[in-house]
């Protein structure tokens, strides 16, 4: 049986896209959602991905639902 993964750079180009509309630097984002700069800036590189809490707080920092997320990385995948 064929399990494929979540391709974590998708994940990182759907959260930075959404980033950069909302006009929030990296810096200004992983402030709100409280999470380190560096660590917000590998999620969007695809060199890690977010748990379920991290993803959540990025997506209240953006005023967005984490659902809204979710669904842009599955069309994409």
């Amino acid at each position: 049986m064929f399990v494929s993964t979540l391709d974590s750079l998708i994940v990182g180009e759907v959260i930075a896209e959404f980033r950069k509309k909302k006009g929030i630097s990296q810096e200004v984002l992983s402030g709100l959602a409280d999470i380190g700069r560096t660590h917000l800036s590998a999620i969007e590189r695809g060199e890690r991905k977010p748990t379920l809490e991290t993803l959540y707080r990025i997506s209240t920092a953006l005023d967005m639902k984490m659902s809204d997320i979710i669904l842009e990385i599955e069309k994409r995948l």
